[in-house]
């Protein structure tokens, strides 16, 4: 079968496209024949060697697909053959990525795509989207009505954010340029802020005098300044990091108040997780919500330029592969 490989880690010249031999599937897998993949920037790290993830060689890059069932294993009573499908966590922790004709897919890893949702768009949301799901509802466990300041708003992740956040019924207060702002009110913003401007001054402008939850999706804001926009016991999400890979604060001050700070990457999330945000993304996405990335269509063939174009900051769209 047609392949995106490695046979060792290393930049993007090191990915082979080949044949490989066609999975064999387990009696808790499913075989799908992949339609379209996605290429993230953590597609690009896993290859290159700098995310530390167990790999077996020759290791198929991607984590991300849309496609159709093709069989199934003998405990699976999710899926018929012909179900079109997506996964999103394949490719890291010793599971082969999905850059292939054919990807046996653990059924626990594998949701429907909904009758009438696009799967390009999908396969282009999924990775953004569920990074803004689990971090709203598992690691900050946001309820409605509370507020949650996003900052890069109108990036891939930030989007995601401001969706879901609203449609949850959080308050939510954003910063982006102010080019965007119209994107911002369509996509559920309270209140939209400058992001060239003070940020403590423009909350007290406008009688913000804390939020709960603060999520910078840049890595370009000073901790202690989202720390000051905190309310009592509030947290602050990290998902990104600043170019120095350094931050500093207040320590008394931040301990004293019962603040915190959470980490996460997507790579960390457990089946569990991954099943909670599939379940509400597949929700908005039938209510028209999360599908609206500019895309970038290539063939698989394309999958090197793809990733040395994400290292090199030389795309904003999200890049799409097809078979």
């Amino acid at each position: 079968m047609k392949a995106a490989y490695i046979k060792a880690t290393g930049s993007s010249k090191n990915i082979i496209i080949g044949d490989l031999p066609e999975p064999e599937i387990e009696n808790n897998d499913v075989l799908v024949k992949v339609t379209a993949v996605s290429v993230n920037h953590v597609d690009t790290f896993v290859r290159a060697g700098s995310y530390k993830t167990a790999l077996n060689f020759p290791f198929v890059i991607g984590r991300d697909a849309v496609g159709e069932v093709v069989k199934v294993g003998a405990n699976v009573d999710r899926f018929a053959v012909g179900n079109q499908v997506w996964t999103n966590s394949m490719g890291y922790d010793g599971r082969q990525g999905t850059t292939s004709r054919y990807v046996a897919v653990p059924a626990e890893r594998l949701f429907h795509i909904p009758a009438g949702v696009d799967p390009i768009k999908l396969v282009a949301s999924v990775h953004s989207s569920a990074t803004a799901a689990i971090l709203i509802n598992h690691v900050f466990q946001a309820k409605s009505a509370e507020t949650i300041l996003i900052e890069g708003a109108a990036g891939h992740v930030g989007t995601k954010l401001v969706q879901l956040a609203h449609t949850m019924g959080l308050k939510v207060v954003t910063t982006s340029s102010e080019q965007d702002f119209d994107k911002m009110d369509r996509f559920g913003s309270d209140l939209a802020l400058d992001y060239r401007k003070s940020l403590s001054k423009q909350l007290e402008k406008n009688d913000v005098a804390g939020v709960d939850y603060v999520v910078d999706t840049s890595g370009k804001v000073a901790l202690q300044e989202n720390i000051n926009a905190l309310n009592e016991r509030g947290t602050v999400g990290l998902i990104t990091a600043p170019e120095d890979n350094k931050f500093t604060f207040n320590v008394r001050k931040f301990y004293t108040t019962d603040k915190a700070i959470r980490g996460f990457v997507l790579s960390h999330a457990t089946v569990d997780q991954f099943t909670d945000a599939a379940k509400l993304l597949n929700q908005r996405m039938v209510d028209g919500f999360l599908l609206d990335d500019d895309i970038i269509e290539k063939s698989v063939d394309d999958a090197a330029w793809a990733h040395k174009a994400l290292e090199k900051n030389e795309v904003r769209q999200r890049l799409v592969l097809k078979f």
